[in-house]
């Protein structure tokens, strides 16, 4: 069985590397772009012999209240620092700076509800206003810098807003995706020691509501630290405010001064924490700051997708991933765009909505999720079809490997053969696109391309030795780069554990296994460590195990992901049942309603398999590799370790 899954492995990888067909941007979209073929060889040549002359320029794009003393320092590596010495904020270059400019009453945001006829549009002017008025109210409940505020919201105007506020002051944010449940919003709240959490009544998802003051009553049981809630009225639907705590988003910025300077900060200061999951049962608080993200996100926002002042620009991700952050919010604002954010699901009211947003707002630039992409082919190409889109310019994708098949969908149904598909690779740790094409690179189905200039990146062995074109190995990049994560919040220890000691070198180790072919380009093959990639986000199997063994049935469980055709994986979870208890359909539905409740609808669990024992390690470590080398038919490798 484990020999003919390996051949099955091997035929696949095979046809991978045999994926011949490359794509080459129409002259038009070369000449119009933001970098011509010539300055983005001479840029590649920069980034590899003066990385500092490089990110210097990219800096130079913005407004810095002081200069820095130097570009990069490297005496206290892994703890790179960028910019030192220099004084900034974000929420000027995204906000202040451009209510001095012809942007002034430009489109900054335009919202979409999920009910269709639901529409908001805010120019520059009437952002930078309410983003004052929010960083006062902020300072009226007594919030200063360093301060951590947690915000559990979906697409809403006021989720920019609240953010771009706490940037304004050097007020730290939290961002919790709204799908999440109030166990996981009660631990990273404690975890940052948020004193402000900002919330909505509820949201609209799928045509039903979601009540999420709810969820934030119930986190709120155990959060010593929260003095204040403030909750947008979404809506309208009844909710108890007779909590001291809980007060009216529109309450507290009636009549507030809609003037407010800017905090003066360091570069290193600290913008937001951002937790993703671990292989270990805690979510890690990814640190990032003001000077060099926002240097790392103009740039490649400007170069990848080729912003220019007349775009229409949607990213259809969450505002509480990192794709939210980098490019939703502060990229495209920094970048002087407009940038459009939809609340609602992609399938709502009809499949068609993807569409019906693209042509009712003329959007050029599109950037989703290969997940969506996957959930739409379902629907087949005549959806797309009968849509114009001919506003489209170019597309993207984000969150995963995209798969050969749905690219080719994407760009013959959506982009009609002439848009670009920029597929970009990069992590909530990076903060910014790290491997990813230009409009005027040729493109190859399924692959990222190449690193973006000043990115060392590599594929190697775990000795950190360049593995043999087409040899899957660890992904790394070799040198720091602006917008890297800075530690991980209240454990630095950890920081320097899990990216910088993995393998040898002084290297990042970004836990993704890639391959190079032989043009150089990489392709990612998905994780290397025990996270799971469902539809877009990265949860920890350690989490699903918590979430199942906190069950009164159950002793242990071991979780592994399993490739799923829309979401890209899917969990399947391997439990053994406490003595007294017997498996049964009534059971499984238990534990699958018990680990929605504990961890949020984002967990999908595809199947519960009941079994009497698990593969250990002596040490008692389930080796969760041999579980999913069962599952799908492959090699288990080596078995020396185990204990039985």
């Amino acid at each position: 069985m484990a020999r003919k899954g390996k051949e099955a492995v091997k035929e696949a990888t095979e046809a991978l590397l045999e994926e011949q067909r490359v794509f080459r941007p129409l002259p038009e979209v070369v000449v119009e772009a933001n970098v011509s073929p010539k300055e983005y060889q001479e840029a590649i040549e920069k980034g590899l012999t003066d990385l500092e002359g490089f990110w210097e320029e990219a800096a130079e794009e913005l407004d810095w209240f002081k200069k820095w003393d130097k570009v990069l320092d490297e005496s206290n590596a892994p703890f790179y620092k960028w910019f030192t010495g220099a004084k900034c904020n974000i929420t000027y270059n995204a906000v202040d700076r451009h209510i001095k400019t012809h942007r002034k009453n430009k489109v900054a945001i335009i919202w979409q509800g999920e009910p269709p006829n639901e529409k908001k549009k805010l120019t520059y002017y009437e952002l930078y206003r309410r983003v004052n008025k929010f960083a006062n109210v902020l300072k009226s409940l007594g919030l200063k810098k360093g301060d951590r505020v947690a915000i559990y919201m979906p697409n809403l105007l006021e989720t920019a807003i609240a953010m771009l506020g706490c940037a304004k002051l050097g007020v730290i944010h939290t961002l919790v995706y709204a799908g999440f449940s109030a166990l996981a919003l009660r631990e990273r709240v404690n975890d940052a020691k948020a004193k402000v959490i900002v919330t909505a009544d509820g949201l609209y998802r799928n045509g039903k509501i979601i009540n999420l003051k709810e969820t934030v009553d119930e986190a709120m049981i155990e959060c010593p630290s929260v003095e204040h809630v403030i909750v947008v009225q979404r809506t309208g639907q009844p909710i108890d405010m007779s909590d001291g705590r809980y007060l009216w988003w529109h309450d507290l910025m009636e009549g507030v001064s809609d003037e407010c300077e800017p905090e003066i900060l360091d570069s290193e200061h600290p913008l937001f924490i951002l937790y993703t999951s671990g292989t270990t049962g805690k979510p890690k608080g990814i640190l990032h700051v003001h000077g060099g993200y926002m240097v790392g996100i103009n740039r490649t926002l400007r170069w990848v997708f080729d912003l220019k002042e007349t775009d229409i620009y949607w990213c259809a991700a969450d505002v509480g991933w990192i794709t939210g952050h980098s490019y939703i919010v502060y990229g495209p604002l920094i970048c002087g765009g407009t940038t459009v954010m939809y609340e609602g699901h992609p399938l709502y009211p009809k499949p068609d909505r993807m569409w019906q947003i693209i042509d009712k707002f003329g959007i050029n630039i599109l950037y989703t999720a290969p997940t969506t992409i996957r959930m739409l082919m379902r629907f087949g190409s005549e959806l797309p079809r009968r849509y114009s889109l001919k506003t489209l310019r170019l597309l993207g994708t984000v969150g995963e490997p995209i798969n050969p098949e749905a690219w080719m969908w994407y760009y013959q149904n959506v982009g009609r053969e002439r848009c670009p598909i920029m597929d970009t690779w990069w992590q909530t740790e990076t903060g910014m696109f790290m491997i990813a094409p230009l409009p005027l690179s040729l493109l190859k189905p399924g692959s990222a391309t190449k690193p973006f200039p000043g990115i060392h990146a590599d594929v190697v062995d775990k000795e950190g030795k360049p593995v043999p074109v087409g040899k899957g190995g660890f992904l790394i990049v070799k040198k720091p780069w602006p917008s890297m994560l800075r530690t991980l919040w209240g454990d630095p220890e950890r920081y320097v554990k899990q990216y910088w000691d993995v393998i040898p070198g002084g290297v990042y180790t970004t836990g993704d296994v890639a391959r190079k072919d032989e043009d150089g380009y990489f392709w990612i093959q998905g994780r290397a460590d025990d996270v799971m990639n469902i539809a877009g986000h990265r949860i920890g199997t350690a989490e699903v195990e918590s979430a199942f063994v906190a069950h009164p049935a159950v002793a242990e469980a071991a979780c592994i992901g399993v490739p799923d055709p829309v979401k890209g994986e899917v969990a399947k979870v391997f439990v053994i049942l406490k003595k007294g208890y017997e498996p049964n359909d009534e059971l499984d539905k238990e534990l699958r309603q018990h680990v929605r409740k504990e961890l949020g609808p984002i967990v999908i669990i595809k199947s519960i398999q009941f079994v009497e024992s698990l593969p250990k390690t002596r040490s008692g470590k389930i080796m969760r590799r041999v579980l999913k080398a069962q599952e799908l038919g492959m090699d288990p490798g080596d078995l020396t370790t185990l204990a039985d």
